[in-house]
Parts: C-alpha cells; sequence; structure tokens
C-alpha cells in the first residue's frame, strides 16, 4: 500500500499489471532497478557480525501486509541463524499510524508479539475495529487477556516514544513510501510492487541474503 493510497482497501486489478516474468538462475536472478532497489545512502543495521539484518515494513491497517502475513511468518520461521528479522511499523500520517505503531511496540516489550500480532490484524480487517483510540485499544488487549494497565503503560512509555523515532529514522533511511516491503542489511529493499507479488519479494530477499554472504 503506497503512502497516498493508505485509505484505499485494495488495489484492484491494475496490481496485475506490476507482475514481471519470473527471471531463472540461468538469467542471473533478481535485476537490481528492477526488482529491488540498492540505496545510494547505506543505512545503519543493528545486527551484531556476522548477521544480516532483514526488516519487515509494515501497517496493521493495511489489506496487503494483512494477506501477506501467513507467508511472510512461514518463510520467517525458516530462516538460517546468520538472519537477524525484525519488524517496523509505518507511518505514513499521525492518525492512524502512531496509534498502531505504539501498539507493536508495546507488544514487542511486553513480549506478546507472537500472541497478539495477527489478532491485531484480524481485529482491524475482520471485526472492522480502527484501534487508534486508547479505550478500543485498552478493552482489546483485556478481551486477548492482556493486562490493560500494563499494556498501556507499556504504550505511552519512554522506551515506546524512542521506538517510533527509530522506526521513522528507519523509514526515512530506505525512504519506504508504501507497505509491506522488505529492507535488506540496510542496502537494498524490496517490495511486492517491485517483485511482481509479495511471494516474489521473498525470493528475492532470498538471493539477496545468498549475495551478501558472497560479498556482494
Amino acid at each position: 500500500m503506497k503512502r497516498r493510497q493508505f485509505s484505499t482497501a485494495v488495489l484492484g486489478a491494475g496490481a496485475a499489471a506490476l507482475a514481471w516474468p519470473c527471471v531463472s538462475r540461468a538469467q542471473g536472478g533478481p535485476v537490481e532497478g528492477r526488482q529491488y532497489v540498492r540505496l545510494a545512502q547505506p543505512v545503519p543495521t543493528s545486527a551484531g557480525p556476522g548477521k544480516i539484518e532483514v526488516i519487515d515494513f509494515f501497517w496493521y491497517g493495511c489489506p496487503h501486509c494483512y494477506a501477506f502475513e501467513p507467508a511472510l511468518e512461514a518463510w520467517v520461521k525458516r530462516l538460517p541463524a546468520d538472519v537477524v528479522f525484525q519488524r517496523v511499523p509505518v507511518a505514513f500520517s499521525a492518525v492512524p499510524f502512531v496509534a498502531h505503531q505504539r501498539i507493536y511496540y508495546a507488544l514487542e516489550s511486553l513480549g506478546l508479539v507472537d500472541a497478539m500480532h495477527r489478532k491485531v490484524f484480524y481485529a482491524i480487517h475482520h471485526d472492522r475495529m480502527r484501534l487508534d483510540q486508547p479505550t478500543e485499544i485498552a478493552a482489546f488487549v483485556a478481551r486477548n487477556g492482556v493486562d490493560a494497565a500494563k499494556f498501556m503503560e507499556a504504550f505511552n512509555s519512554f522506551t515506546t516514544q524512542t521506538r517510533l523515532r527509530q522506526a521513522n529514522q528507519l523509514v526515512d533511511g530506505y525512504k519506504i513510501d508504501g507497505v509491506p516491503a522488505i529492507g535488506i542489511q540496510g542496502r537494498f529493499y524490496t517490495s511486492g510492487t517491485l517483485a511482481g507479488t509479495n511471494e516474489k519479494a521473498l525470493d528475492v530477499t532470498d538471493v539477496l541474503l545468498q549475495r551478501l554472504r558472497k560479498g556482494a
């Protein structure tokens, strides 16, 4: 979902026109500038020595992020030990993005991402909840067995505010203007728009990880 399209429920049939022919290994794999972008200015990473950082840029309100989540989760489970994966929620405007960023980082600080991440998506896209007001958010987490007071404390914490600033810096550094998108080691990014589908973006990421291991 593009920055200017965040209120649109679906991209429609025009998305099909973005598909690109599968590039075989014999053809050299995905092409820079077509299926992925090399950043002109590398972005600092938080992965340690010998590790490769992969970032999923997402927004809870994005229907494409919601649809992509099962494939992404399955892919993450297969990642080798040298890949450090993290999610970064984007904010293309204040409302409702910042509240959704805060939800994610509150879940992260309480160790509840695995238990609640998909439930947040489901609440917004299936139950048609906005989850952009503190009272609604507190009631939602309480219904799902989370201590609402502790959650809202994390939601409003200095730590969460710091994480929001860091997230926005990464979004700016990667020049993300649509989600879902995947950042790789502060040097590349790809997306469903570039690759053709979100699943193909994972294939492109796999190739870039191999190239990074070889010193590309």
